[in-house]
């Protein structure tokens, strides 16, 4: 994708890789370029099934690099240019989640800010003991509220705990996310990739078609007005996955005592 992001593919998963170690993976306007492009491309890539996110080096991603010149933009260039820059973040967590394939995070490190917001963004996520989140953008000046954290957290860990978290910009350590749900596992950074893999193998054994409708379904409903909205949308999914070719296959499968063969028809 870029010399800022890599990304490799191995059968139906992308491995994407933040690839600015030395700055701790801070955002700059090329990565940031870089993770919109490949988010926004993933809504029409059927051979991708599931992404794995993580960083290389010492962390995940610490949020925005203000030390370089997107910060400069932002301050000198005027509120036009700034919201420019806004949008194009954002755009990148709205990408992720229109996304039809899960998305895995692997972290460890510093998960601040603008990485804090990916992770959020992301469907699972993997911690090593490490790892170290926060809603950084308080402590710099601006609000705790920012690129979908206000939105994403509430839902993943409450209303309480959520205003503690971005009213005061601390640090969320990898043992409580765990205790809060926040995360799936705490496992040794050396181990992610390992721990990552049994995610992997369980999705990548459903129906193509099943698990991308799962992710959507999950994601609408996250803001359904009530219960029967919610379940009309789960009956129109099931009624249309009824009459594909991977159901009758699943269905002949359980009755052979086999594993099924989906081919995402």
């Amino acid at each position: 994708m870029s010399e800022t992001l890599r990304v490799e593919r191995r059968g139906a998963v992308d491995w994407v890789t933040l690839d600015r170690p030395d700055r701790l993976n801070a955002l700059d306007a090329a990565l940031i370029d870089a993770l919109l492009r490949y988010f926004e491309r993933l809504y029409d890539d059927d051979a991708c099934r599931v992404v794995v996110l993580r960083g290389a080096g010492r962390a995940f991603c610490a949020g925005a690099d203000l030390g370089g010149e997107l910060t400069r933009h932002v301050t000198d260039d005027g509120i036009a240019a700034s919201m420019r820059v806004q949008r194009k973040i954002r755009n990148i967590m709205l990408a992720m989640r229109r996304s039809p394939q899960p998305i895995v995070a692997l972290l460890h490190g510093a998960a601040v800010g603008g990485g804090f917001a990916l992770a959020l963004a992301s469907d699972i996520r993997l911690a090593a003991p490490d790892t170290r989140m926060n809603a950084a953008f308080i402590r710099i000046g601006i609000g705790g509220c920012d690129v979908g954290v206000s939105y994403f957290l509430p839902r993943l860990i409450g209303a309480s705990l959520a205003h503690e978290l971005m009213l005061t910009g601390r640090d969320l350590l990898a043992d409580r996310a765990l205790r809060l749900g926040l995360v799936a596992d705490v496992v040794e950074r050396e181990r992610l990739e390992e721990s990552a893999g049994v995610y992997l193998e369980a999705m990548l054994a459903t129906a193509p078609m099943g698990l991308a409708l799962t992710k959507e379904v999950i994601n609408v409903n996250l803001d359904a007005p009530g219960l029967e909205a919610a379940m009309a949308l789960e009956d129109r999914n099931q009624v249309m996955l009824s009459q594909s070719m991977d159901f009758r296959e699943g269905v002949a499968a359980f009755r052979e005592k086999r594993a099924p063969k989906f081919t995402g028809r």
